[in-house]
């Protein structure tokens, strides 16, 4: 039952930050152990999508309903797979000088005890490492233009 939240604040507005999470289809070319995502549908406020994992010898795909409220929130909500319970929100508020803070929550369970035993050794810094992940995609796609002074 790994659980992890992560604050922080981004040079950048909420919109850019927001268009960014929301872009799934992007995830393997930035996330780390981010395999592979299928978009089975894509409606206003809703998608649902399978998302592929790896690392080393651990390999797992699992469908997430993704709820939104742009620019506010992100909503993961588990729907099949190798966990038990996956929840996961995304958070983005205008703070100091128009910036964003980005809160991501996660916790989950696998199904399997040893896959669980895995991942908890290395949990707290591999979901600090994805999140990093994004504020470099962050750092590398947005001009001036989106950060705020």
């Amino acid at each position: 039952m790994p659980a992890h939240t992560e604050i922080r604040e981004l040079p950048y507005n909420c919109e850019s930050i927001f268009d960014l999470v929301i872009d799934i289809r992007k995830y393997p070319e930035f996330l780390p152990w981010c395999l592979k995502m299928q978009v089975h549908r894509d409606e206003p406020d809703f998608i649902l999508a399978d998302m592929l994992i790896g690392f080393k010898f651990f390999r797992e795909s699992f469908t997430s309903q993704v709820h939104y409220s742009r620019p506010a929130s992100i909503n993961i909500k588990y729907e099949s797979g190798p966990f038990t319970y996956l929840e996961n929100e995304w958070k983005f508020e205008t703070v100091n000088n128009g910036h964003t803070q980005l809160k991501f929550h996660v916790d989950f369970e696998f199904r399997s005890i040893i896959f669980q035993k895995a991942i908890g050794v290395v949990f707290n810094e591999a979901v600090t490492r994805m999140v990093s992940a994004f504020e470099t995609r962050a750092a590398e796609l947005y001009t001036r233009n989106d950060l705020i002074s």
